[in-house]
């Protein structure tokens, strides 16, 4: 007697053969986003979101809330857009040349986007944590007191003494550091270096703190730490995290969006993104189909 051997969605590896990721693609048009892409405890709002690149088009029409004190994880294929969407809440995308963001973003009902924002402080409201470990070529106590300093936060050595020490602290590398603080950031190993990171962009109090894959070039015990960092962190800020880990993304977050080609198909408790997802897409993408 031949046995059938099913996929985690119930098809058998014939069926599964004959539906390319695609022809998923092809058979399932986004017309609009599923699921629960707002809240009613908004932190960061974004209405009909288009990026373009040139005349390339990255981002069709994205709305999404992002609440209060919530972590909301972006997941999707690489080059599906995440990414670039991630870094247009705090305008990083400026820096890109033939970069045009196009509709409505606000952060507490502050527009985002506008002749009259200065992203100097909006980018001490929205703090940016990357993928690689990118410490300042300064000591370990300097990387944390140089934002502080040129935002005029601080000035007096006492006053930058406790920023450092409480960010370190809350950043979980206080005690692996305060003994060393004059030495190099870069020497410290990269999981240290991630979370000397997080307390430079935490030392200038912002609201909402934004990560970009940044547990994708360590190893799983400073991933480890870094994820328990997160859901210490979620108790004081609004966290947006990108990550090619579904693991991850079901660990840290309590909502999460699933990018396809440059369109947001569906957001949801992560619990029902990954047991009983609403689109066809994202149960492709999780069930391994493509992506």
């Amino acid at each position: 007697m031949s046995t059938m051997t099913l996929d985690a969605a119930g098809r058998t590896e014939a069926a599964r053969s004959e539906l390319t990721g695609g022809q998923i693609a092809a058979s399932a048009e986004v017309r609009k986003t599923v699921g629960k892409p707002f809240c009613d405890t908004a932190k960061l709002r974004m209405r009909n979101v288009n990026v373009f690149y040139g005349e390339a088009q990255a981002i069709h029409s994205v709305s999404l809330d992002i609440g209060r004190n919530e972590v909301v994880a972006m997941i999707g294929p690489s080059g599906c857009g995440k990414s670039t969407f991630l870094r247009c809440l705090n305008r990083m995308n400026d820096t890109i040349e033939g970069c045009r963001v196009e509709g409505e973003l606000s952060l507490d009902g502050d527009p985002i986007y506008g002749p009259k924002v200065d992203v100097v402080p909006l980018r001490a409201r929205v703090g940016m944590v990357f993928q690689k470990p990118n410490p300042f070529p300064k000591s370990i106590y300097e990387n944390v007191a140089y934002g502080p300093k040129i935002h005029g936060i601080a000035s007096r050595r006492a006053d930058l003494d406790e920023i450092v020490e409480n960010s370190l602290r809350r950043a979980g590398l206080w005690d692996e550091v305060k003994d060393r603080l004059d030495k190099p950031g870069t020497g410290l190993s990269g999981g240290q270096q991630q979370r000397l990171c997080i307390a430079r962009a935490i030392a200038v109090s912002p609201e909402v703190i934004l990560m970009d894959e940044p547990c994708s070039a360590l190893d799983p015990i400073a991933t480890a730490r870094i994820e328990e960092l997160i859901d210490e962190l979620r108790e004081n800020y609004t966290i947006a995290i990108v990550t090619h880990s579904m693991q991850q993304a079901a660990r840290v977050s309590q909502r999460t969006a699933y990018f396809h080609l440059g369109r947001l198909v569906e957001v949801n408790d992560t619990e029902t993104v990954f047991t009983n997802p609403e689109h066809e897409l994202t149960e492709a993408y999780i069930t391994g189909r493509f992506g």
